[in-house]
């Protein structure tokens, strides 16, 4: 059975590179009809905040994505550590006591001798009193010891894919504090949880590479990865600089439609088009990650606002009824209110601007000019209340008595009935007009 993860670290809100990540690890699993599993990586006591937990599942089911069971990675820390003991008697873990410091000077030498920054395993050669000396000085952290050997896998984006072991440092697994760093939880979840299918950025190619090397170290198989390229700001800028304004809790404070997002996300990036769908299921049944690229991907969330828009102004009633009625619209018109308004708004809040103008009437606008021409057309103004048939005989009637026509005819009238330059069709939004106008 198929089985995906995603884990969001709760040190902060979700945002759309994150969300990226789980919507394709979403889709994945249902499209296989299998288990989405969402994983808390809160190994972190300083930085994990209980309140980044609740607004993760919060932003998770606002979206629809719904995940078939939750685990904390905090709950789990003695797996770790039982999985850690039997890497050190297999002779794969061992102790290092460098400082951060001493790390950095060690690979500024590297550098200036042309050499990679690669961890020289000085480590490995400290005797057990050189590293009872350094314990009682500072505590120690722990290295996983890679076989220098090529480690190849078939990535579900990037296609063939190689990391030579020999060119990376032997990861940190614990810290000196003795917390679980991801590399070492994100393994030991993923094999005993029977996770086969990972989706995840490019930037954690390398930390593929020696998951896949830990996870046969424990005799487990490696899940199918795939690395999808990283987004960024509309002209190739790092998205990271901005990522405080793509908050999704923002974007949904802001009336963004999560089929907006989940539609753009679902695409960007493919060779396919954006298509806005109706619901996830469409989704679902059109994803295919190998049809994304490893390009990276630019993202602009303006253009989350015409597809908003489109998204609104397709709701059936039934699923506005509540806001509206919440508004205050009258039940016998709230129908009619969101026939003539659902073409003209960006996102649901706007209804209230609406219902407003038809609650109260507007401040007009009127040009200088049009002042004379605007006090004669009011003055033929049928009475109160007004019908789909206002419009229509109104206008004629003051074409005839001041032989204006067209655009000199229709737009003051708008602005001084509506304040707005556009808006829905005038024969509609008189019948909707709770008071008389005044001229």
């Amino acid at each position: 059975m198929t089985v995906t993860r995603f884990a969001p670290s709760p040190t902060g809100y979700l945002h759309i590179g994150n969300l990226r990540t789980a919507l394709f690890n979403y889709l994945i699993a249902r499209k296989a009809g299998g288990t989405f599993i969402l994983r808390i990586d809160d190994t972190d006591p300083e930085r994990s905040k209980e309140e980044y937990v609740d607004a993760i599942r919060e932003d998770l089911e606002w979206l629809g994505l719904t995940w078939d069971r939750i685990e904390r990675q905090s709950a789990r820390l003695e797996r770790y550590e039982a999985v850690a003991d039997r890497l050190r008697a297999d002779g794969r873990l061992y102790e290092a006591f460098e400082t951060p410091t001493e790390l950095d000077l060690k690979r500024k030498k590297q550098l200036n001798m042309g050499r990679p920054p690669v961890y020289d395993r000085a480590a490995l050669a400290l005797s057990e009193d050189e590293k009872d000396r350094l314990r009682a000085e500072r505590g120690g952290h722990w290295r996983f010891k890679l076989d220098h050997a090529r480690i190849e896998w078939a990535d579900g984006i990037l296609g063939d894919t190689s990391i030579d072991a020999a060119s990376v440092s032997d990861p940190v697994l614990i810290r000196g504090d003795g917390q679980m760093l991801y590399t070492m939880a994100s393994v030991v979840d993923d094999t005993e949880m029977g996770v086969t299918d990972v989706v995840r950025g490019a930037d954690h190619v390398t930390n593929t590479a020696t998951q896949i090397q830990i996870i046969a170290a424990l005799g487990g198989s490696a899940p199918r990865f795939a690395h999808h390229s990283l987004l960024t700001g509309p002209q190739g800028e790092a998205l990271s600089k901005r990522l405080g304004t793509l908050a999704l809790r923002d974007l949904r404070a802001g009336g963004v439609e999560p089929m907006a997002i989940l539609s753009l996300l679902a695409r960007l990036g493919s060779s396919d088009p954006v298509e806005l769908r109706g619901d996830l299921s469409s989704l679902i049944e059109g994803f295919d990650v190998s049809r994304f690229g490893a390009a990276p991907t630019k993202f602009d969330a303006e253009d989350l606002g015409p597809l908003t828009a489109r998204v609104v102004a397709a709701l059936p009633f039934e699923s506005v009824a509540g806001e509206i009625a919440a508004l205050g619209v009258p039940e016998g018109i709230a129908g009619q209110f969101w026939d003539v308004v659902r073409e003209n708004i960006a996102t649901r809040s706007e209804m209230a601007g609406w219902w407003a103008l038809f609650r109260d009437g507007a401040a007009p606008e009127i040009a200088e000019e049009d002042r004379a021409f605007v006090a004669e057309a009011f003055a033929l103004l049928p009475p109160h209340p007004y019908g789909p048939e206002t419009w229509g005989a109104w206008t004629a009637q003051v074409k005839e008595a001041t032989g204006r026509k067209g655009r000199g005819l229709f737009m003051p009238l708008r602005l001084a009935v509506t304040g707005r330059a556009r808006g829905p069709e005038m024969a509609e939004v008189m019948p909707l007009l709770q008071k008389p106008l005044a001229g």
